[in-house]
C-alpha cells in the first residue's frame, strides 16, 4: 500500500451540529471484520508519574479503592499497578486476587490497570532537583485531561472525598466552562470560545471532579447516566 493509499483510509469525524450526540462509527454500515490486523488489541493501562508514592497510594487505594496488584523496582524508578477486584471472592483475598492476575498470560489480558511511576528523587523540592509534575491542564502545556471513574453514588463519593481533605474541582450541579476545563489561555488564542451547548450541560451536572495528590483531575461519573 503507498502512502497516498494508506492516507486515504484515514477517518474523518463526522460534522455535528451542536448539541448532537452521535453514536458509532462516520459511515452508516461500517463493520470490522475478523481479519483486520487490530483484532485483539485492547486498552491495557494508563501510566501516571508522581512524586509521593505514599500519598499517591492512599488516594488511590483508601480514597478510590483500587488495590495494589504489583509493585516493581526498575532502578531510577518503582511502578505500582493497581486495578479494581471484581468479585467478592476477590475482595475476601486480595493477596489471592493479585497472585491470580500476576500468573503468566494473564496480566497482559486484563483491562483497567492504573500504572503510577514514581521517578525516584522527583519528591525532593523543586529547589533541590525535584520537579513538579504536568498535568495536562495548565497552560502552555496543555494534553492529558482526566481519569475517569464510574460510581454508584456519586455526590456520596463527593462528600466522602471533600472530607478526606481531597479539593473538589468541580461540583455537583454545576456545569461552566473552567470545569471543562477550558482555560482564558485559549479563549484569547480564539480556541474554544463560546458557551457549552445546553445538551452538554445537562448531562456535565451529573459529574463531579476532584484532583489527586499531583493535581491530575479525576472525573466521578454516575453508573446509571
Amino acid at each position: 500500500m503507498t502512502s497516498k493509499d494508506s492516507t486515504s483510509l484515514l477517518r474523518s469525524p463526522r460534522p455535528a451540529s451542536p448539541g448532537a450526540f452521535l453514536v458509532g462509527d462516520i459511515t452508516p454500515h461500517h463493520s470490522l471484520p475478523e481479519s483486520d490486523p487490530t483484532i485483539g488489541y485492547q486498552l491495557n493501562h494508563f501510566m501516571l508519574r508522581i512524586r509521593d508514592p505514599a500519598r499517591s497510594l492512599h488516594f488511590y487505594t483508601n480514597l478510590m479503592g483500587m488495590q495494589l496488584v504489583f509493585t516493581f523496582h526498575g532502578g531510577p524508578f518503582t511502578v505500582y499497578y493497581l486495578g479494581y477486584p471484581q468479585t467478592a471472592g476477590d475482595r475476601s483475598d486480595l493477596r489471592a486476587w493479585a497472585a491470580k492476575l500476576t500468573a503468566p498470560g494473564v496480566l497482559p489480558k486484563t483491562l483497567g490497570f492504573l500504572e503510577l511511576k514514581h521517578i525516584h528523587g522527583s519528591e525532593r523540592p523543586v529547589e533541590e532537583g525535584g520537579y513538579e509534575v504536568v498535568t495536562g491542564n495548565q497552560p502552555p502545556h496543555l494534553g492529558f485531561g482526566h481519569l475517569g471513574f464510574t460510581v454508584p453514588d456519586v455526590r456520596q463519593a463527593v462528600e466522602r472525598l471533600r472530607g478526606q481533605g481531597v479539593e473538589v474541582m468541580k461540583d455537583l450541579g454545576v456545569a461552566e466552562r473552567e470545569h471543562i476545563p477550558l482555560t482564558r489561555w485559549e479563549e484569547d488564542r480564539g480556541v474554544g470560545t463560546g458557551q457549552l451547548h445546553p445538551n452538554y450541560r445537562k448531562t456535565f451536572y451529573h459529574v463531579a471532579l476532584v484532583k489527586d495528590p499531583d493535581g491530575y483531575i479525576v472525573e466521578l461519573l454516575p453508573q446509571t447516566l
